[in-house]
C-alpha cells in the first residue's frame, strides 16, 4: 500500500473542506508548490490535488495555481476537480499530470468514461466515487458536490466500470471525509473482494498511524490523507514508515 498526501486548491491556497462544504472551509498558510515539495522531499512518490475552484466554477475557473502546481511537483501528480471533458483531461495530461481523476462524471456518463479508458489507457484514469451508505448498508454514490443520488448503487456501477476497463478506483466515505472518525475499513474490504483486480485508493478518515495499520488488511493499494498531515497528526517519514 503506497501513501498518497492530498493538497485541495482553492483560490490558490491550499484548504480543506469538512464534507464538501464550501461553507465549511479551513484555509492553511501553505504555499501548494512547497507543501508538495515537502511531501516528496519526504519520500512519497504521489501527490493527489484537486482544484475545488474547477469543481465549483466551471470552465470560467482560474485553474493556473494547479497548472503551476502540476509543472513544479517533484512527484507523481494525480488530479482532479472540474474534469468535464476530453479536453480537460489532455490539458492536464500535457501539463505534467500522470492520472487525471473523473468524478461525478464517472457515474452520470459511464460509457462516456469507459470511452476514455479506452482512449487515454488505463493507467491515466482514476475513478473517483464518493459514497453514502443508506440505511440498508447499500453504498450509493453521491455526484455534482454529494447533492444528489447517482442512478445506480456502488456495486452496479463498478460492475460496468470494471468490465470497461478500470484500474484505479478511489473510493472516499464522505461521511467520514475531513471528519478524523477513521475510514470505512468493511466498504474497503468489501470492494476489494468483489473486485480483487481494481487498484483501490482508499480516502476518507484517516487521522492516525493506527488508521493506516488497519487499512493494511482490507487489500487497498493506497491511502489518500491530507487534513492528518496538515494538522500534524502525523509526518509523511512516519507514515512511509507504519507502512514498510
Amino acid at each position: 500500500m503506497i501513501l498518497i498526501p492530498a493538497i485541495d486548491l482553492l483560490d490558490g491556497r491550499c484548504v480543506r473542506l469538512l464534507h464538501g462544504d464550501f461553507e465549511k472551509v479551513t484555509h492553511y498558510p501553505l504555499a501548494a508548490a512547497e507543501l508538495a515539495k515537502s511531501y516528496a522531499d519526504a519520500g512519497a512518490r504521489w501527490l493527489h490535488v484537486v482544484d475545488l475552484a474547477a469543481s465549483r466554477d466551471g470552465a470560467d475557473a482560474d485553474t493556473s495555481a494547479l497548472f503551476e502546481l502540476l509543472g513544479h511537483a517533484q512527484q507523481f501528480v494525480q488530479t482532479g476537480g472540474g474534469v468535464r471533458n476530453e479536453k480537460d483531461i489532455n490539458n492536464r495530461l500535457e501539463a505534467g499530470a500522470s492520472r487525471v481523476v473523473i468524478g461525478s462524471l464517472s457515474v452520470t456518463n459511464s460509457g462516456g468514461f469507459i470511452s476514455w479508458l479506452e482512449h487515454f489507457g488505463a493507467d491515466k484514469l482514476v475513478a473517483a466515487l464518493d459514497i453514502l451508505i443508506d440505511d440498508s448498508g447499500v453504498p450509493w454514490p453521491r455526484i455534482h458536490g454529494w447533492t444528489s443520488r447517482g442512478e445506480r448503487n456502488l456495486w452496479q456501477l463498478l460492475d460496468e466500470l470494471s468490465a470497461g476497463g478500470l484500474r484505479h478506483l478511489l473510493c472516499t466515505d464522505i461521511s467520514r471525509d475531513g471528519a478524523m472518525t477513521g475510514p470505512n475499513l468493511d466498504l474497503y474490504s468489501d470492494i476489494t473482494r468483489r473486485y480483487p483486480a481494481l487498484q483501490l485508493q482508499a480516502s476518507g478518515g484517516v487521522s492516525s498511524l493506527d488508521d493506516i495499520e488497519q487499512l493494511k488488511p482490507t487489500g487497498a493499494a493506497g491511502v489518500i490523507t491530507g487534513k492528518a498531515l496538515l494538522d500534524r497528526r502525523f509526518t509523511v517519514a512516519q507514515a512511509l514508515e507504519q507502512l514498510r
